[in-house]
C-alpha cells in the first residue's frame, strides 16, 4: 500500500472530494487549498518570488506544475548549488548559487526557453547561508546581502545581443551586523522596509531610501530564513518563534516569543541544533491566520500552529513523522489553507554545515524519507494527522494551486552519504496532497550532478519547473 490513512483518514479525504466538488476555498478549482498568501507589494509575483514562493514562506505557487503526463527535461551545469531560482515577469529565471569550489555566492541568468546561462555576477563572499536566501523585487531584481553586509539590489539588462547582471543598488548595513556575524534570512514587509535575522540573533530592518537600520538583539541563533504578511514578521530562532512588528521608527518590537523543544542536540539530516524550518504562515481566511514551525524534539519534531492574533500559546503540538523510529526536519512546511505538509529530512547527508554547528546525535543514520500531512481543525482549536506517505523526497516539496498537486524530487537506491552523489536515483515525483499517493515518477539522472540537497523548486507562469541541485538547475516541462 503506497501511503497510510490513520482513523477518519477517509473521511477526510472524502470531505476533500466534496470541497472540490463544490468550489469550497479552492485558489482554482482543482485544488481545495489556498487561499494564496497575500501578495508582497516588494516582491515580485507570488509564486516565484523567494525559494518558498512568497514572503509568507507558504511553500505554495499560484502556476501549474508540469503534471502527469511525460515530461521533458535539461539540465543547466553551473559548478554551484542552487538554493534559490525565482523567475521575473519578464519570464527570465534567476538563480542564487554557491558555487562548489570556494563557496562563491553567484546569481545567473537563465534562458527561460532552453534554461541556458546567459550572464552571472559573482558577489563577495560571506557565510553559507550568504548564497541561500534572496528574494525578487517588484522590479525584477534579486535582493541579496554580500559578504561585505551591503544589502544590494541585483538587475538584468540586455547588452547588445547578449545579457549583463549588475548592481542596480546597493545599502550599507555598517555596524548593524556585529563583526563576525552575518544575514540568514531576508524579506521586505508591505511598508517597503527590509528585515534581517543575523547567525547572532540580530533582528533589523533596513530603509533603503534614508539607509537607516534598526535593530534588537534576541542572543539566540538563527539559521533559517524570516517570513511576512501585512504588519507581522516571524522569525524562528534555535530557541524560540518570535512574532514581530516594526514600531513608529521601524525597530523591530516583539509581540510575542514562543519557546520549543530544541531536543537534546542536532539531529543528523540538519544543519543546526533547533527548528530546521522557516517559519511559514497559512490560513483559510486570508492566508495569515496562522503561523507555524517544526521543533526538534526526540524521537519526532512536533508541528507547532499558533494563532497570529493569539499570542505565544500553540493551538496544537503534535508529533509528526511517526511511523519512523526517528524523525526531523530541514525543510520549511507547505502550508495552505488550514493543511501543513512536513518532509522527513533525518539522516540526509549534506555536503557542507554552517561554520559552528554541533556535532550530531547519532553521528549518522540512515535516511528514510516521508511526508506528513496535519490539518488545523474548522475551529482552529486543534490539528490532526491526515495522511502519512512513505515517498523518499530528496527536495524541498511544492504546492500548486492550479492543479491541486504537490510537485518534488525523490530519490531511490543507496541513500548513505557516498550513496546520493553517485549511485542515488533521482526522480520527478508527483504527489496527490489529498491522499499521499505517488501519482507518477519520472527518471532524472544519477548521482551528484542531480541531487537536490533539499531544495526546493520553482514553477514559472508556463507550468515549467526549474529544480536546482548540486550542481546546478534542472528545467522540468510537460513534453
Amino acid at each position: 500500500m503506497p501511503f497510510s490513512l490513520p482513523a477518519g483518514g477517509h473521511l477526510a479525504a472524502l470531505a476533500l472530494s466534496l470541497t472540490v466538488a463544490l468550489g469550497g476555498t479552492a485558489a482554482d478549482p482543482a485544488s481545495p487549498f489556498g487561499p494564496q498568501a497575500p501578495q508582497n507589494p516588494a516582491t515580485a509575483a507570488n509564486g516565484a518570488a523567494t525559494m518558498h514562493g512568497d514572503s509568507a514562506s507558504s511553500g505554495t505557487t499560484p502556476h501549474p506544475g508540469p503534471g502527469t503526463s511525460a515530461i521533458g527535461y535539461s539540465r543547466t551545469a553551473l559548478a554551484s548549488a542552487c538554493p534559490t531560482v525565482v523567475v521575473g515577469s519578464d519570464g527570465y529565471v534567476i538563480a542564487l548559487c554557491t558555487t562548489i569550489f570556494g563557496q562563491t555566492p553567484t546569481v545567473h541568468l537563465l534562458d527561460p526557453v532552453t534554461g541556458a546561462d546567459l550572464a552571472s555576477l559573482a558577489l563577495p563572499k560571506g557565510s553559507l547561508f550568504g548564497g541561500v536566501y534572496a528574494y525578487l523585487d517588484n522590479g525584477d531584481r534579486l535582493v541579496v546581502v554580500d559578504g561585505n553586509n551591503n544589502l544590494v539590489r541585483v538587475g538584468h539588462r540586455r547588452a547588445g545581443s547578449g545579457w549583463t547582471l549588475r548592481i542596480e543598488h546597493s545599502t550599507p548595513l555598517g555596524n548593524a551586523v556585529p563583526a563576525g556575524d552575518n544575514i540568514v534570512g531576508l524579506t521586505p514587509d508591505w511598508e517597503g522596509r527590509v528585515w534581517f535575522a543575523t547567525s547572532g540573533g540580530v533582528i533589523g530592518t533596513v530603509d533603503t531610501g534614508t539607509g537607516a537600520v534598526r535593530t534588537i538583539s534576541t542572543g539566540e541563533g538563527v539559521q533559517n530564513s524570516i517570513s511576512t504578511v501585512p504588519g507581522r514578521t516571524a522569525v524562528a530562532t534555535d530557541h524560540a518563534l518570535y512574532l514581530l512588528s516594526a514600531g513608529p521608527d521601524g525597530t523591530p518590537v516583539v509581540d510575542w516569543r514562543a519557546p520549543y523543544d530544541r531536543g537534546p542536540a542536532r539531529k543528523p539530516g540538519q544543519l543546526s541544533w533547533g527548528t530546521g524550518t522557516t517559519p511559514s504562515f497559512f490560513g483559510p481566511g486570508n492566508g495569515t491566520e496562522y503561523v507555524t514551525i517544526v521543533d526538534n524534539a526526540a524521537p519526532h519534531g512536533n508541528l507547532l500552529v499558533y494563532r497570529v492574533a493569539g499570542g505565544p500559546d500553540p493551538i496544537c503540538r503534535i508529533p509528526v513523522l511517526t511511523p519512523y523510529a526517528r524523525s526531523g526536519t530541514e525543510d520549511a512546511v507547505i502550508a495552505s489553507g488550514r493543511s501543513v505538509f512536513v518532509t522527513n529530512t533525518y539522516g540526509y547527508p549534506y555536503p557542507a554545515l554552517p561554520e559552528g554547528a554541533p556535532a550530531s546525535q547519532p553521528s549518522s543514520a540512515s535516511f528514510e524519507g516521508g511526508l506528513s500531512r496535519i490539518d488545523v481543525n474548522a475551529g482552529g482549536t486543534d490539528c490532526s494527522v491526515v495522511w502519512n506517505s512513505p515517498v523518499k523526497s530528496a527536495a524541498l516539496p511544492r504546492l500548486s494551486l492550479a492543479d491541486g498537486k504537490i510537485y518534488t524530487v525523490s530519490v531511490t537506491g543507496p541513500t548513505g552519504s557516498a550513496g546520493l552523489n553517485t549511485f542515488a536515483q533521482y526522480h520527478h515525483s508527483v504527489i496527490d496532497p489529498a491522499t499521499g499517493a505517488q501519482l507518477t515518477s519520472s527518471f532524472l539522472g544519477i548521482g551528484l550532478v542531480y541531487n537536490p540537497l533539499q531544495m526546493r523548486g520553482t514553477a514559472a507562469p508556463d507550468g515549467t519547473l526549474y529544480q536546482g541541485t548540486e550542481t546546478g538547475v534542472v528545467r522540468i516541462s510537460e513534453r
